[in-house]
């Protein structure tokens, strides 16, 4: 077996791999570009890509293994019959806590209390010479409107109805059968209904054509203007521009975003966007972090490993994408 890691997240995952494999199995990372010429006897590419030169040069190759959930890089139209496509997830837990917790530092102002306190001013009802601040909201009572409902999404749904939120999500289809802690959980037709009602939303939905810009100026207008976003899916669902004026006039409260514009492609410094985000003091900045914890790699380095075993024996992968072609 051959198995070839591509681009810095798959290349980060090749020695839990490996540490997991029961078979010998060659293995050559490099970023995308310069793994092209070591395709050609490859059985595996375990890559958040798939192109037209890649698959020109893996001719060879039985499966392609996105190392992530996400498949916006992935060609579909270069996949050859008898090539399978799979991802792996492991993710939710690490997502739904974060945005769990963007919620509470959001509400709390954590990031300027923070920053006054290291200055000496107490913006509580323990300081003397001012009034003490408006009383924190709780999310207790709070909607949590999700948008997008799989694994992350019913992962976040059980950690929110444990804060006593009423929570509610739409996703491409509508669902009949919605798990007791939730309102609804809706097809696209209910999407500015959500938008109305959350406190809070969470965006936790694929890219596509469809998904793109999906939340205009339109949209993040039906918002309350004392609702947060949380972005941990990817930011091109919400444009740019739209949510920079949104968040620096006022018209929301506030946001978390873990997913960016502009991603790093070469060594140095990366603004993650064209938009001045970051000089605005009701946003939260992570550098696509959010599922980035102990659990995930566990979970997606076993099913990596797992599904090159599985291509050694002729066998179907986890995860497979049904739709792949």
């Amino acid at each position: 077996m051959r198995a070839v890691f591509a681009g810095s997240f798959a290349v980060r995952l090749v020695e839990p791999v490996r540490r997991r494999l029961t078979i010998p199995c060659e293995i050559v990372a490099g970023d995308e570009a310069a793994v092209v010429d070591q395709l050609r006897d490859a059985d595996v590419l375990v890559s958040m890509a798939f192109t037209k030169e890649l698959a020109a040069a893996g001719t060879k190759l039985r499966l392609v293994q996105v190392p992530g959930a996400g498949l916006d890089r992935i060609d579909r139209s270069q996949l050859r019959p008898g090539l399978a496509l799979a991802n792996a997830f492991g993710h939710e837990a690490g997502i739904a806590e974060y945005v769990i917790g963007s919620m509470i530092a959001l509400t709390r102002s954590f990031q300027r209390i923070d920053h006054e306190l290291r200055a000496g001013r107490w913006e509580s009802q323990w300081s003397i010479d001012t009034p003490a601040p408006p009383l924190w909201p709780e999310l207790a009572g709070k909607t949590l409107g999700i948008l997008g409902f799989g694994h992350i999404g019913e992962a976040l749904a059980r950690r929110a109805h444990a804060f006593d939120m009423k929570v509610c999500a739409v996703r491409r289809q509508a669902q009949a059968k919605v798990p007791r802690e939730l309102m609804f959980v809706g097809g696209p037709e209910r999407l500015d209904e959500l938008l109305g009602l959350s406190d809070y939303l969470a965006i936790t939905l694929s890219l596509s054509s469809e998904t793109r810009d999906l939340l205009d100026a339109r949209r993040l207008a039906l918002m309350k203007p004392s609702a947060y976003l949380i972005n941990v899916a990817r930011a091109e669902i919400v444009n740019e521009q739209a949510l920079y004026d949104a968040l620096a006039q006022g018209r929301l409260a506030g946001a978390a975003l873990d997913v960016w514009y502009r991603y790093p492609t070469a060594p140095g410094l990366t603004p993650p966007s064209t938009a001045p985000f970051h000089t605005l003091g009701n946003v939260i900045m992570t550098p696509h972090v959010s599922g980035w914890t102990e659990g995930m790699l566990e979970a997606r380095a076993g099913i990596i490993a797992g599904n090159i075993e599985r291509t050694a024996r002729g066998e179907p992968p986890l995860n497979a994408i049904a739709d792949a072609r």
